[in-house]
């Protein structure tokens, strides 16, 4: 049986934040930040889910056309017509404040020197300054930019 419709092949993807939903629309595609590296999806995927990293959701095609949103952690569920995107931290990136994110990977470095002998202290400050460097380098290279770690 054939697939009839103006959804034929794109994938229905939805990014949700805890305070807002940031997209609902469909994509030829989806790239999205794992933990454990950059993966994209197409219709027809096998189901996953898979633990958000920091980094860019890159969607091409369909109603969202070409964008960009920056995510840090939280969780993507992908099935064969559909990606459902949930995220600690989500926002265009023309909305990151990069003074703020230098405040942010500053204090995240504060933490790591106050650790101490404390393993979770470590991660908690690692997990800051990887959201800001993250956030530094979207906003960078969405303004033509490089930034210097």
């Amino acid at each position: 049986m054939t697939e009839v419709g103006t959804n034929a092949g794109l994938l229905t993807v939805r990014l949700v934040a805890p305070d807002r939903v940031l997209l609902d629309a469909t994509a030829e595609s989806v790239e999205l930040p794992s933990i454990s590296g950059y993966m994209e999806t197409l219709y027809g995927a096998a189901p996953l889910l898979a633990e958000l990293g920091s980094g860019e959701v890159r969607l091409h095609g369909g109603s969202a056309g070409e964008q960009v949103f920056f995510v840090a952690w939280g969780c993507a569920e992908v099935l064969p017509e559909r990606v459902t995107i949930l995220a600690e931290v989500a926002m265009p990136l023309r909305e990151i404040d990069i003074e703020q994110a230098r405040a942010e990977l500053r204090h995240g470095s504060e933490l790591w020197d106050q650790a101490g002998d404390d393993p979770e202290k470590y991660d908690s400050a690692n997990a800051i300054m990887c959201v800001a460097e993250a956030k530094l380098t979207s906003a960078s290279e969405s303004a033509g930019e490089t930034w210097q770690h």
